[in-house]
């Protein structure tokens, strides 16, 4: 027998703050009284969200208890919870549209709630009825969208809402079946339908499989989930649905009504802490269309900052060292660095940096003359307080950059950050031992914004070298290039990892020599 979890699901849209307006600064001349009865009619203790319209100022009461209020025109709204046998209850969400004016009382009874039915052509292996979360928002108030109020989540025929036409109201659910594969169903809709709901088949939905590889992550348990993105934004925003929540690797297929979608995962560490979370790019989705969403893919390394010459001064942001290239730049997980600069081989500035803990870990060296310039930086991961697993790829990361700069001047260093893609490996970021792994090699610049000047820089000759002992000898690979890309064929020892280096020139001479350690293990 299902046990309905002893928690409230609190919606997670995201939601801007609502504004307090004026009328909070005037004197109370109202007050508002809401009862909340139960699904047998007695009364039911809940907690109630008053949203003022238009300013979306926002109160919280308790049912039965009286809350002054400027007279005005409000929206109130909850989950009238019930307890059941055997751990069992129901949800019955509501909402009221209500002008107040001097003490106005009102009730709000789950009993004229209706059922939240949801059916999908379900294949055999579902044997039990959807999930469903639910919520209620006021959708208009102060131009907000999706303007948290109150959400439920209970399993289909212990699901309620109380019909209300009002047009500042949004009711959003997202149903999901599982089975061998997920099945996830989102809508929203304005006001709170008198027959929530709906019909869905199968031959209708896209798919995402989820391909969760293990090696590279700071922990080995990973969570993996869909939440709805739309385009623009609603009562539905970020409404969640659980893909699969155990030790890496895996793989698991959800099919999704056709929509935008945000994957994404939360990765635990040693000690149990949520210690990173990735969100790739949204996946807009059309009926029969179906991706692969990767996460933990090797190799991590460098994804976004560049060093940067301006205001008589090299500068380098550190906090996108080793991240994973199939999440973005936006997941990158922390290191400690030691950065250099230096000249004509004299040291302009040494520094060690953490982004552990910090948004602003940045170095910064000032520079007097034009001339060529090396920087060089030599990260590791770093996160005070979790072991990290045996094993961990794209542990270290080294980075060599050889450029001209000039003080005068500001742009971004004409120099590239490499990404290193190896193909056939399994599922836990290993080849075949004693085998030839064909890596796939890119040169490419990030993005500074619109304040740096962003030159354009070819690369004229890419190299690539490989390691089986951890750095202490490389063996040339071979290279092939091909459009934008080049190809290195990297012959792979017995046991052990490999690391991977790559040297990038353009026709200035400026040079961008690339390490990552353990960039793939074998087995």
């Amino acid at each position: 027998m299902m046990r309905r979890r002893s928690i409230a699901f609190v919606g997670v849209a995201a939601v801007v703050p609502l504004v307090v307006s004026a009328v909070s600064a005037q004197a109370a001349s109202a007050s508002l009284t809401v009862t909340t009865l139960g699904r047998h009619g007695a009364k039911v203790a809940t907690t109630l969200t008053v949203v003022a319209v238009p300013s979306g100022q926002t109160y919280t009461v308790k049912s039965g208890k009286r809350l002054s209020l400027p007279a005005g025109r409000y929206l109130a709204m909850t989950d009238i919870w019930e307890h059941g046998s055997e751990g069992l209850g129901t949800d019955t969400l509501g909402a009221l549209d209500l002008k107040v004016s001097g003490n106005r009382a009102v009730t709000l009874d789950a009993r004229k709630g209706k059922a939240v039915k949801v059916s999908l052509d379900t294949p055999a292996d579902v044997t039990e009825p959807a999930r469903i979360n639910a919520q209620v928002c006021a959708g208009t108030v102060s131009n907000l969208p999706s303007a948290f109020s109150t959400g439920g989540w209970n399993y289909q025929g212990s699901l309620y809402a109380v019909p209300n036409s009002s047009k500042l109201l949004q009711f959003a659910y997202l149903a999901q079946w599982s089975g061998k594969d997920s099945y996830v169903a989102v809508k929203n809709s304005t006001g709170i339908p008198a027959a929530p709901g709906g019909a869905y088949k199968r031959s209708q939905l896209a798919g995402i499989h989820f391909a969760v590889r293990s090696g590279t992550e700071m922990g080995t348990q990973v969570d993996t989930m869909l939440q709805a993105a739309p385009k623009t934004d609603d009562c539905s925003t970020d409404l969640p649905a659980g893909v699969r929540d155990e030790d890496a690797p895996y793989g698991e297929t959800v099919h999704v009504t056709p929509g935008t979608w945000q994957p994404r995962d939360d990765v635990f560490g040693s000690n149990g802490d949520d210690v990173s979370s990735g969100f790739p790019k949204v996946r807009t989705l059309k009926a029969g269309q179906n991706v692969t969403q990767s996460f933990g893919r090797a190799v991590w390394s460098p994804m976004y900052a560049l060093p940067t010459i301006g205001r008589r001064a090299v500068g380098f942001a550190p906090d996108t060292l080793i991240g994973d290239p199939d999440v973005g730049a936006n997941s990158a997980d922390p290191t400690k660095e030691t950065v250099v600069l230096t000249k004509g081989g004299t040291t302009v500035k040494k520094q060690t940096l953490t982004d552990w803990a910090t948004d602003d870990a940045e170095f910064s060296a000032g520079i007097r003359s034009a001339g060529w310039y090396d920087l060089t930086v030599d990260a590791h991961r770093y996160r005070p307080g979790i072991t990290f697993p045996a094993g961990m790829l794209s542990s270290r990361v080294t980075l060599d950059w050889h450029f001209k700069a000039d003080p005068a001047k500001s742009t971004v260093a004409p120099v590239f950050m490499t990404r290193f893609l190896p193909t056939g490996l399994n599922s836990r970021n290993q080849a075949a031992p004693s085998t030839t792994t064909t890596v796939n090699v890119s040169a490419g610049r990030g993005s500074q914004g619109p304040d740096t000047k962003f030159t354009k820089v070819t690369a004229k000759a890419v190299k690539v070298w490989s390691s089986a002992d951890g750095g202490k000898t490389w063996k040339a690979a071979t290279v092939k290039h091909t459009g934008t890309t080049w190809q290195a064929s990297v012959r792979n020892p017995a046991s052990g990892a490999v690391a991977l280096r790559s040297e990038v020139t353009d026709a200035a001479g400026d040079r961008s020599v690339e390490t990552v350690y353990r960039a793939y293990a074998i087995g």
